[in-house]
């Protein structure tokens, strides 16, 4: 695997500055996530199971919306011996597509361990006609 795509593919493991220099390709391979919009607006879902609003952390900033979140460690029970454990931790960097409207902030809401992102769309702007004027 090329150092480019494991840096798309895994940023939470590189530096701020290595994530904006290389993942903000237009694309994300995660299959946990999915993009689709209507004529009003734009929907990212991104599967975050165990983790609560306050795991969570969504940026956008210049059209990349990056997700993060993790599970904060629990203590474990000191009457059971633990062969593995489970740890949460997910992160999605992806351009939003679509004629986004900067100016509206997007709205996000998550229920059952799906976030969705909705981002207002531009309106389109019909062509006007111009009167020509006689002198």
């Amino acid at each position: 695997m090329s150092a480019l795509l494991q840096k798309c593919l895994f940023p939470a493991f590189f530096t701020e500055e290595e994530e904006r220099l290389t993942c903000c390709a237009p694309f994300t391979t995660a299959s946990d996530l999915a993009i689709s919009e209507d004529e009003d607006a734009v929907y990212v879902e991104a599967a975050l199971p165990g983790l609560s609003q306050k795991e969570i952390e969504v940026i956008f900033h210049q059209g990349v919306l990056t997700i993060r979140g993790a599970k904060n460690e629990e203590e474990p029970d000191k009457r059971r011996k633990y062969h593995a454990q489970a740890n949460r931790a997910y992160a999605y960097q992806l351009l939003v597509p679509g004629n986004i409207d900067e100016k509206r902030e997007p709205e996000a809401e998550i229920k059952n361990g799906i976030m969705t992102i909705t981002f207002a769309k531009q309106k389109k702007e019909e062509p006007r006609k111009i009167q020509i004027k006689t002198q």
